[in-house]
């Protein structure tokens, strides 16, 4: 049984299928997947979710967003290595296939699941809240009980019969009006988010209806949005008053990477032009370039709107859901926050639209592979697009984002986001070993880790020994009961640094791939327990539909049983 769990498909083998089954059409060069990856990096991450990291960690979470950029970048070498050797639509589902085998080929599979569709959750309720508010620009009111999670609504509610009117935030009044107002059956509140909903069906319906027609309205809202964004970048440069980046760390290391979630959630998406691999005029060539341009650009983005934000308004004001807008708001420049409320719309809009298309193609490969059901594999006779996948994944997001609240799916989103990468460039090092990266025709760049990877480690032993005697006495201080449960992933990232010492040291591994693996685990290290034990729930979740049905329809499987 063991054999068959981690049975691997050759690289010849998985083109021969992707040939036979894709009825895709190939219409993408690189400027559109250089757009799709814009499209879906410079959404929600840039229009919400970095106001809450400034509040946490001040002027510095521009620093983070260098760091994040550089994980993503040795993630992205090893995502465009394995993109030019096997230019199908599976991403990460398929580059474990060849390296690690089927099981982990579905685990990966799964946990995109979380980075595509649950992560599309969080930017359609985003979206929902820029929307509301573009309307109340232009006078028209969408009652509260039609545009929140209900969560939202009855936590205001408690606090109110709790604490009084008194004690609420002008969130939690809205919240509250949204429950006393809402249409009741019986004495329960119909409280939901329309918007969030209704976007996700009209995104759906533009993914279902072709890839050429998604491609030129990502290209179209891409241009708007980096047109808006080096506005406010330009614009805000004459509002910056220097005083407000003192002090630069103002809650330490501490509260800069209190926000890794935040900040890795903006950029979760350049792998998703890795899905559209079969839909590329020139994958081999096209999608490492695409890949690295959009990192580059992105994070020469997110810095320079990072400093101008902090620069206009102190980080203790930006804990908004609309950071762009209200800092133009706070310096009085109300016709700009306006256009950028507007704007905001259209690029969080783009970014749902790259994730609707990706999450399906990944189904699609799944499902070729027998590991899903056939109809996932169902391609549109007219659209030439993944039919079936579409409308479950249109389904899948929209029902969430009606009634859950947006920061329950960030975090998950990152934990499925991480694993995914961490085994891309585990599987790296597997190519080079077993001869595999001789077929890329892009490869990660090779510098010999034989003695640097342990060095490394010494480096950052002694670093920790003379500069951080803070984290060594707060560790003494902790029961061994916290430990298990809350600092369990550090112990391992130091064991998995270790382990790669010894084996880089053996097997001359190369240093790009082992540092993208022991970054992105880092980074995972300063995740909450509570979301890893959701993830664990969804990992056997998904380990339950492997053993019930993926297990015995794989391809592989029947082939084996044929012989």
């Amino acid at each position: 049984m063991m054999s068959k769990l981690f049975r691997k498909k050759s690289v010849d083998q998985i083109l021969i299928d992707a040939q036979e089954g894709s009825g895709l059409s190939k219409v993408l060069g690189v400027r559109d997947l250089v757009s799709l990856g814009i499209a879906a990096i410079v959404g929600a991450g840039i229009f919400s979710t970095i106001g809450l990291a400034s509040f946490e960690g001040g002027p510095a979470i521009s620093l983070l967003f260098v760091f994040t950029a550089f994980a993503c970048v040795f993630t992205a070498l090893a995502y465009a290595q394995f993109a030019s050797t096997v230019p199908v639509s599976g991403s990460a589902y398929t580059y474990a296939y060849v390296a690690f085998g089927e099981l982990f080929a579905w685990i990966i599979g799964w946990a995109l699941v979380l980075e595509y569709a649950v992560s599309n959750t969080v930017i359609a309720i985003s979206w929902s809240q820029y929307f509301c508010s573009m309307l109340e620009g232009f006078g028209i009111h969408i009652p509260g009980w039609l545009s929140m999670a209900p969560a939202y609504a009855i936590e205001a509610h408690d606090k109110y019969l709790a604490e009084g009117m008194s004690a609420l935030s002008i969130a939690d009044k809205a919240g509250l009006e949204a429950y006393l107002s809402a249409p009741r059956i019986g004495d329960i509140p119909i409280i939901f988010d329309f918007p969030a909903g209704l976007i996700t069906v009209l995104v759906t319906w533009l993914v279902y209806v072709g890839i050429k027609e998604s491609q030129r309205a990502s290209n179209i809202m891409v241009m708007i949005k980096v047109g808006i964004i080096l506005a406010v970048i330009i614009g805000g440069v004459f509002f910056i008053k220097p005083e407000n980046w003192s002090p630069f760390a103002p809650n330490g290391v501490k509260g800069v990477l209190r926000s890794v979630a935040a900040v890795f959630f903006a950029f979760i998406g350049f792998d998703s032009i890795s899905t559209t691999a079969e839909e590329c005029k020139n994958p081999q060539r096209d999608l490492p370039r695409a890949m690295i341009w959009c990192l580059i650009i992105c994070t020469v983005l997110y810095v320079a709107i990072t400093l101008v934000l902090t620069g206009m308004v102190h980080y203790t004001e930006l804990n908004v859901k609309d950071p762009l807008a209200f800092v133009f708001k706070y310096v009085g420049f109300d016709h700009m926050a306006g256009i950028i409320s507007v704007t905001s719309v259209i690029a969080i809009t783009s970014a749902l639209l790259v994730y609707q298309l990706a999450q399906p193609r990944i189904w699609m490969t799944m499902s070729r592979d027998g590991l899903l059901s056939k109809k996932f594999a169902r391609i549109h006779p007219k659209y030439k697009t993944p039919s079936f996948a579409t409308i479950v994944t249109g389904l899948v997001v929209a029902v969430p984002s009606l009634f859950f609240k947006m920061d329950f799916f960030v975090d998950l989103t990152s934990v499925g986001t991480f694993f995914a990468f961490i085994l891309v460039c585990a599987g790296v090092l597997y190519m080079d070993h077993s001869g595999l990266s001789k077929k890329s025709k892009f490869k990660v760049p090779y510098i010999n880790g034989k003695y640097l990877v342990g060095l490394g480690f010494v480096a950052a032993c002694f670093v920790l020994f003379y500069y951080g005697q803070d984290v060594i006495n707060e560790w003494k201080s902790l029961s061994a009961l916290y430990i298990i449960e809350h600092k369990s992933l550090t112990i391992l990232f130091w064991l998995v640094w270790i382990v790669l010492a010894g084996m880089a040291y053996k097997f001359n591994f190369s240093l790009l791939p082992v540092m993208g693996i022991l970054v992105n685990l880092y980074l995972m290290t300063e995740l909450g327990a509570s979301n890893w034990i959701i993830f664990l729930i969804w990992l056997a979740i998904g380990l339950t539909v492997y053993f019930v049905y993926g297990y015995k329809h794989s391809k592989l499987n029947k082939k084996v049983e044929a012989n």
